[in-house]
């Protein structure tokens, strides 16, 4: 742990046993080096195993003593993601496919599955993206029809983590009327014969992503019928700032790199951390670092306090905790001149791991609109 990050826990906004947590997250990493594998199903199913057998993914079970809480998620995202981006990848997906279950899941899916996903016994995904919906959620076309005691899904999505591995995920289709009163939320296992991956998405860091065919899946209701909707926005509005402590890691990492490099690199008679603009720029990083981390503790707390709505907090740490960490990591590439641009370069690695996080789980344009909405109605009030 980094003297800033370890700083944090020293704020109001957490608990003592939130040094336990990310002392666990920095066992974990230290007994896990990253590694380059080119298969990437093979190097996520085997890193949700290694973190199940740790304490970590016990946190996103609901019977945990802790409990499912977003202070330790984000803490432990932070440092995942600072060690290894594909580790805060499968850490994060365990949490978000089950986080629909643990919100409105009945006694059964929770007993059947907690245990499982907390020990990395099965993998999860959350599936809500469509080929001709992505952002505008309300309007997705997946159907499903009740045949006896039974729904049966049809429909495709795509760029769903973990599609091509999943054991059990949380679908959202249209049960109902058009509009966002008409989707309700499924849980379906992953051996379905009716799901199939009809395409492998690659992306700049590679993640198991895919593109799903569902025709005639059996599947299990996740709360009432027209809760869909409503149940993956307050699924999505927690991990939100799970994705800001995400990039918040990726950031902090960036500038460690800067400061060792910088720190050793010859410039004339001395090193380029000894020019004012180098400083400056090192400057700008470590505050806008900070200024996320205030934000990522405000909206986790929170959270954690189960204030009504927490929209608005939520949306402005994933907004400038992203954001912010592509301005850290570009600057980064840019202090390393051409080696930050080489492949093998950490910062080279950090500027394609990071760029995803501005669109997963709500662009910073849907943030924006999330934070402006928010604004208007209480000036409005």
């Amino acid at each position: 742990m980094t003297d800033a990050a370890s700083r944090v826990l020293e704020w109001p906004f957490y608990e003592a046993y939130h040094r336990e947590v990310v002392e666990w997250a920095d066992a974990w990493c230290a007994a896990n080096p990253a590694t380059a594998d080119a298969d990437v199903d093979t190097a996520c199913r085997a890193l949700v195993c290694s973190l199940g057998a740790s304490p970590l993914l016990r946190l996103v079970n609901p019977f945990h003593a802790i409990g499912y809480q977003m202070r330790s998620l984000a803490l432990i995202r932070e440092r995942l993601a600072r060690h290894n981006g594909l580790a805060d990848f499968a850490f994060a997906m365990q949490g978000l496919g089950f986080g629909s279950i643990v919100d409105s899941g009945s006694p059964e899916q929770k007993a059947e599955w907690g245990p499982r996903v907390a020990q990395g016994e099965a993998i999860a995904a959350f599936a809500l993206t469509e080929p001709e919906c992505g952002s505008d959620a309300a309007n997705i076309a997946m159907t499903a029809r009740q045949d006896g005691d039974r729904w049966l899904l049809d429909g495709e999505k795509t760029y769903i983590s973990n599609g091509t591995i999943a054991d059990v995920l949380t679908v959202f289709a249209r049960t109902g009327e058009p509009g966002a009163k008409g989707i309700s939320a499924f849980l379906v296992r992953g051996n379905d014969a009716g799901l199939t991956v009809t395409e492998r998405i690659e992306v700049i860091a590679p993640h198991p992503l895919a593109r799903l065919k569902f025709e005639g899946v059996q599947a299990e209701l996740i709360g009432e019928p027209g809760e869909g909707f409503a149940i993956a926005m307050r699924t999505l509005n927690r991990f939100r700032v799970t994705v800001a402590g995400a990039a918040l890691g990726f950031a902090r990492r960036a500038l460690d790199e800067a400061l060792a490099f910088t720190a050793t690199r010859r410039l004339g008679s001395g090193t380029l951390a000894d020019n004012s603009v180098t400083q400056a720029t090192l400057a700008d990083m470590a505050t806008g670092i900070d200024a996320s981390a205030l934000l990522i503790a405000r909206a986790a707390w929170a959270q954690d306090q189960g204030d009504q709505d927490t929209r608005r907090f939520a949306a402005m740490a994933k907004l400038h905790a992203t954001e912010q960490a592509q301005q850290v990591i570009d600057a980064a590439v840019q202090l390393h001149g051409g080696l930050g641009v080489t492949r093998g370069a950490k910062v080279e690695e950090l500027y394609r791991e990071i760029r995803a996080l501005r669109i997963y789980e709500g662009a910073s344009e849907v943030q924006r609109q999330i934070i402006a909405r928010d604004l208007l109605k209480e000036h409005r009030a």
